[in-house]
């Protein structure tokens, strides 16, 4: 949408930030604050627009851009295909004292950041930034699943049989506590659901009727209608989901992944969702990702599957520069970052 203004034309941003507990860190210390480097030249399709969007929000936000040298202390990272290249770049770079990454993961920088953390370096992410298009994108999927459209979609006769499930007054549970939970909270307000909320540590969620830790999962499994996966990829998360959390699941319930692919194993999802376990499975991360041609996944029963694209550039790229500006202004000024990385629990 865009507002005319006087001899201007001037974009309305679509989305807007939403982040969970960390509105902003001040578990990171004081960093020392310099000029700033905006890597690599050749990036990402996900940063459409090019660097230039970028680089105006580092300027705009009074910061200083350099190329990579003795002087710089800020880099923010535009790619997560490239980590190792980036782990080559900090590994030569001591003077570095913080680090953007472009996307609210951060598992494809593992290995990286678990080489890279030392005292007086800290790496913050984009989580919460894209959080409103990718819950949009999982209400839209938990209408779809539970109305049947992947099935509607592919029928080329006329089916009479009057099947389809209402989305109001059920329960949900939302994996995963973040941005896209508490958006969810927002979109799922009308439908009068019962959300329940698993996380890892404790605390309370504000809107949501339960707030139970990762350990107690396969308590609410039995009661969900809806389960949507919004939760880090990290060590302990993977195959969060197995054929142990599908088999406790009511047979019309469906199973929702925004987040990655390795949270569901995808060998038990295609078993559960053939024998008619649960009524149907969405997934815009998959495991392996690209999915295959002949995956099985494809043509299993009642599946819905996207290409990871849950946002797009379209929408990540002024998301992605309004946080850059926000932490360029923090680095420059002490005060804390927003998104700051927990190197040790890999989020």
């Amino acid at each position: 949408m865009k507002i005319r203004q006087k001899d201007c034309v001037c974009e309305i941003p679509q989305h807007a930030a939403v982040l969970g507990d960390e509105r902003a860190s001040n578990a990171a210390p004081r960093v020392e604050s310099g000029p700033i480097a905006v890597l690599p030249e050749s990036h990402d399709d996900s940063t459409r627009g090019g660097s230039e969007v970028f680089r105006s929000a580092v300027s705009d936000a009074g910061g200083v851009i350099t190329e990579l040298n003795e002087n710089t202390r800020g880099l923010i990272w535009l790619s997560y295909k490239k980590s190792a290249e980036l782990g080559e770049v900090l590994a030569s770079n001591p003077q570095l004292t913080w680090v953007q990454l472009p996307w609210a993961g951060v598992d494809a920088y593992a290995d990286v950041l678990a080489a890279s953390a030392r005292p007086g370096l800290v790496f913050t992410s984009a989580k919460g930034s894209y959080a409103q298009p990718v819950a949009e994108h999982a209400l839209g999927m938990t209408l779809a699943l539970m109305r049947l459209f992947p099935r509607r979609a592919r029928a080329q006769s006329w089916d009479a049989v009057p099947k389809g499930i209402s989305l109001y007054r059920k329960n949900v549970t939302i994996i995963g506590a973040g941005g896209i939970a508490r958006e969810l909270i927002r979109l799922l307000q009308p439908f009068d659901v019962r959300i329940t909320i698993v996380r890892r540590s404790a605390g309370q969620v504000p809107g949501a009727f339960s707030t139970v830790t990762t350990d107690r999962l396969k308590k609410v499994l039995p009661e969900s209608d809806v389960v949507i996966i919004a939760a880090a990829l990290t060590p302990d998360t993977t195959h969060l989901i197995g054929a142990q959390e599908l088999a406790l699941m009511k047979p019309s319930a469906v199973l929702v992944n925004i987040a990655r692919g390795p949270l569901v194993d995808s060998a038990a999802l295609v078993e559960a969702l053939n024998q008619e376990r649960i009524l149907g499975a969405a997934m815009d991360v998959t495991e392996p990702e690209p999915l295959p041609d002949g995956h099985p996944l494809w043509s299993a029963r009642n599946v819905l599957i996207t290409p990871h694209m849950a946002d797009t550039p379209d929408m990540t790229a002024p998301l992605l520069a309004d946080r850059i500006s926000t932490n360029v202004a923090a680095f420059l000024s002490g005060k804390p970052f927003v998104g700051v990385v927990d190197t040790e629990a890999g989020y």
